[in-house]
């Protein structure tokens, strides 16, 4: 193998793996270093996401979903369905082989495109040098490259009053692999990977509580979908408890029991099954040398500017380990933006204020751009419409009409500032109203677009003609 390379990225997370393909397809020459093995000392590619995040998680909750529809939901449709059974075993195999599917089309990718796939540990020591610890035991090489970009990922942050023993108090990885159902499920955190880690086993039957320090619900949502989305869980079986400060955890025959605060009083909560999804910190320990030259926040996020550029000239960081949003989706676009860069591209930006979010509970939660809340604090003089799936045909049809699609706009200039969804298909819908604020769209081009029907998305288009109270199918408000 040779030494020198035009690139080498350390990381195959979804944006290393994207700014290795797509600076390969650039005629760079581009190798990918990644820790992450199988038994035969085979890198894995895709990542957290792929592996043990994104991908499993949504094979889940839709395992999850179906069981509830079969259960509860399909005698309506005339569907009469008895003796449902649960195999979690096959399961498991069914996510396992969806995520095996995708690391292996990946590892096809880096062959198609020439990408050099190491295995092994990558560190960047400085002077455009980086150290490769081969995943085979093999001493450490030495390896050039006249740019590096750095995709280190996260990890999940781990907290001393609920230490992991990866058997009754787990991380987000463990939660992905029970080998059954737990009769008490706990998680600590009711943020995304708190909500859909929890939405899976509560349908599965797990009595669900939640414990949330803040006493606000999803803060980044508009309050009216956020409130909407909280009653909807709770009325599907999540008991979630908010102002619940978690000061300590005891186990015991394979029981925990987790001793948490709330309005100043000690309180417990005894569960079969412990999650711990506080939130993920950057993966940056191991990454850098003393004397890189690539500087470190406090919190061990690497400084970059706005196209991705550290304080070391040709070195980039991507994804989770730089500022913004924690999102694979996020991370794949910075990593195409620098390869595209490196090869000389020097007008590729990216728009960071119209990234989509998204929460695959059942109904689905998404947004983009601002809430009404964040639009009254920064002073805007706004408008707001909002339409419910509870008048939409093809929801009705589908047995899926519980939600609203909120849509807050500027009063004198009519643009688009934020859409929020909760409801069926949102992470789908979400889409349109990021490429209307992409394209700096204003609620009268969304009123003019003919949607087709019947079709979820008319929410969306009534919830823009509700913005001028034109809305056909709601009463129109009184006007003040």
């Amino acid at each position: 193998m040779n030494d020198t390379f035009d690139l080498i990225v350390i990381g195959a997370g979804p944006g290393g793996y994207h700014a290795a393909i797509r600076a390969a397809q650039l005629g760079l020459k581009t190798a990918c270093i990644e820790k992450r093995m199988d038994g035969k000392n085979n890198a894995v590619l895709g990542g957290t996401c792929l592996n043990v995040g994104c991908i499993p998680s949504k094979a889940l909750l839709d395992t999850s979903h179906h069981y509830v529809h079969t259960q509860h939901e399909l005698a309506a449709h005339g569907i009469q369905v008895s003796n449902v059974a649960l195999d979690v075993a096959a399961m498991m195999q069914r996510k396992m082989s969806i995520v095996e599917k995708l690391t292996q089309g990946i590892s096809g990718l880096f062959k198609a495109n020439g990408v050099e796939n190491l295995a092994g540990h990558g560190k960047y020591l400085g002077n455009k040098k980086v150290e490769w610890t081969p995943a085979n035991g093999e001493g450490a090489k030495i390896l050039t490259a006249e740019h590096i970009i750095i995709a280190g990922g996260s990890e999940p942050v781990q907290i001393s009053v609920a230490p992991l023993n990866n058997e009754t108090i787990v991380d987000s990885t463990g939660a992905l692999a029970f080998a059954a159902v737990p009769k008490r499920l706990g998680v600590i955190g009711a943020g995304v990977i708190g909500l859909e880690l929890g939405s899976v086993w509560s349908r599965l039957g797990a009595q669900t509580t939640i414990l949330e320090a803040q006493d606000v619900f999803l803060p980044l949502t508009d309050e009216t979908i956020s409130r909407e989305a909280l009653r909807t869980f709770k009325k599907q079986g999540l008991d979630i408890i908010f102002g619940a400060r978690v000061t300590g955890c005891e186990t015991a025959q394979q029981q925990v029991m987790v001793r948490y605060e709330k309005n100043g009083e000690a309180q417990t909560l005894t569960v079969d099954k412990l999650i711990v999804a506080v939130g993920r910190r950057p993966a940056t320990q191991t990454l850098l040398a003393p004397g890189s030259g690539v500087n470190l926040d406090e919190r061990g996020f690497i400084h970059v500017d706005a196209q991705c550029k550290t304080s070391n000239p040709n070195v980039y960081a991507i994804g989770d380990i730089v500022r913004g949003p924690m999102l694979a989706h996020k991370a794949m676009e910075e990593g195409v933006m620098v390869a595209e860069l490196i090869a000389g591209h020097k007008k590729t930006t990216m728009n960071y204020e119209v990234i989509p979010a998204v929460v695959y509970t059942h109904p689905e939660v998404a947004w983009v751009g601002m809430s009404e809340q964040e639009a009254k604090a920064r002073g805007e003089n706004y408008k707001v419409g909002s339409f419910s799936f509870a008048a939409n045909g093809r929801a009705m049809a589908a047995q899926e009409n519980m939600g609203t699609v909120k849509i807050i706009a500027h009063q004198e200039t009519d643009r688009i500032l934020g859409v929020h969804i909760f409801g069926p298909q949102a992470s789908e819908i979400i889409m349109q109203a990021v490429i209307a604020l992409e394209f700096g769209a204003s609620v009268e081009d969304l009123q003019l677009i003919i949607f087709a029907h019947p079709g979820l998305s008319e929410v969306l288009h009534e919830a823009a003609l509700a913005v001028d109270n034109k809305a056909i199918h709601m009463a129109p408000r009184k006007r003040k």
